[in-house]
């Protein structure tokens, strides 16, 4: 064991190791066999008046208390800091015995404010598993996790402001666990904040992330909202899932639904390969090979039209020329183009009208042979009111609900897999939920 040690105070000591904010002086160290920094201290300033009388007690005896710190030069720190203890010698008070008080910590607590403040910053900023926090604080992982959990709770959970100003939702649904034979339990909705987005202020925020995927799980988390957060929400951005349609009208029948530019563009492109994966079959019997040139040019039909270079437009050319039939994928291309065309557009009323045609004219009889943009128009004449609303809406879309999405399947990673519900969901809000700012304020 390595030590030094001394009675008095180090203030340079107390400066390298910031133990002033924690209102102790550091009067000694040493190493543990463990490479676990043990630091010595005492209050800076004791106070020995009685918390229930406030008269001034007389000192009776000292306790060491052991906390753990942040850790310092990439080592477990531990401080030992010795209180004194008072007896009140007031006769009508009751209390008989009281401790120093110690700022730096909860009362009963094990660990320092500022570590579980350190744990939220390492979650957040740098996106540590609990593993290796655990590792860097020399705690288990079981405690880690219960301190976090604790305090994103009271970051989220007890936060009056955390739902205000919601005036557009977005709602999605992701798989949160890849496992064999996976069913309901496997796929989580997540809400999303995009109102910042939209007002120019700030990035989407996560609010909050509820297991399963369908109208009641949407239903219930609307429910348990207050009728002012309710009031407030004037348009909810989602996919095409009817569920999703069917839960927000229930609870939010004053709200605008938006059918995201991604899942239309998405959905005509399905279609567009629908239609080559058919003509395929019809006209070579067997399923695209490379030297077929419909499967050379899958990448192809699928690109927006302004990105083509000559090789991809000389591609496309002979595609349509090389069979009559393929007159049918022409047409269906043409339509795709035209759907991405629509919301390319930087004038929002003229896309709305190009949408608006595209709709129409899918609407009327279509001649045989185009069974899938037959699809295609009875999909988006059903659903022609959240689409056409995403031009009258401001450009509300799904697109940053994605982007959390995108992030969640990282933090997935980095978790190495997720088995509890509970701590997924509140990791989840750390790494998304826009919470730097009540962090670094702690």
């Amino acid at each position: 064991m390595q030590s030094t040690s001394s009675a008095q105070s180090c203030p340079v000591a107390d400066v390298i190791c910031r133990t002033l904010e924690l209102g102790i002086h550091i009067t000694g160290a040493h190493i543990t066999d463990d490479d676990v920094t043990v630091i010595e201290a005492t209050p800076r300033e004791p106070a020995g008046f009685c918390p229930d009388c406030g008269a001034e007690g007389r000192l009776r005896d000292h306790v060491i208390r052991h906390l753990t710190d942040v850790p310092i030069t990439g080592h477990p720190t531990r401080l030992h800091v010795r209180l004194p203890r008072y007896q009140c010698v007031h006769p009508q008070c009751r209390r008989s015995i009281f401790q120093h008080p110690l700022e730096a910590a909860e009362p009963g607590a094990k660990t320092t404010k500022r570590a579980t403040t350190w744990i939220l910053k390492r979650l957040i900023h740098d996106q540590m598993s609990i593993q290796a926090i655990s590792k860097a604080l020399g705690l288990g992982w079981d405690l880690v996790n219960h301190l976090a959990i604790n305090a994103a709770k009271s970051l989220v959970y007890a936060d009056p402001d955390h739902l205000s100003g919601v005036r557009v939702l977005g709602i999605d649904e992701h798989c949160w666990k890849h496992v064999r034979g996976q069913g309901e339990d496997s796929f989580a909705t997540i809400f999303v904040d995009l109102t910042p987005l939209i007002d120019g202020t700030g990035r989407a925020r996560l609010l909050d992330v509820k297991a399963g995927r369908s109208a009641r799980v949407v239903t219930t988390w609307l429910n348990e909202r207050s009728p002012a957060f309710r009031a407030g929400v004037e348009v909810v951005t989602m996919d095409g899932f009817a569920g999703y349609h069917t839960a927000t009208m229930e609870s939010l029948p004053e709200s605008t639904p938006v059918m995201d530019p991604f899942h239309v563009v998405q959905l005509a492109g399905q279609k567009l390969t629908a239609c080559r994966q058919r003509l395929q079959q019809q006209i070579h019997g067997h399923r695209g090979r490379k030297k077929d040139l419909l499967y050379r040019g899958r990448r192809t039909l699928l690109t927006r039209r302004s990105l083509l270079n000559k090789r991809a437009t000389d591609r496309l050319e002979r595609l349509w020329a090389e069979h009559d039939d393929h007159v049918a994928l022409e047409v269906t291309y043409l339509v795709y183009q035209d759907v991405i065309d629509a919301y390319e557009h930087p004038d929002r009323k003229t896309g709305r009208r190009l949408m608006q045609a595209v709709i129409e004219s899918l609407r009327r009889g279509l001649p045989k042979g185009l069974e899938e943009l037959a699809q295609l128009g009875r999909t988006l004449w059903r659903k022609q009111a959240q689409v056409l609303a995403f031009f009258d809406r401001g450009g509300a879309s799904n697109g940053p609900v994605e982007a959390i999405n995108g992030r969640l399947e990282h933090l997935r990673g980095i978790g190495l897999g997720f088995r509890n519900f509970e701590h997924y969901v509140l990791r989840c809000l750390l790494h998304s939920g826009q919470l730097s700012a009540r962090v670094n304020a702690l």
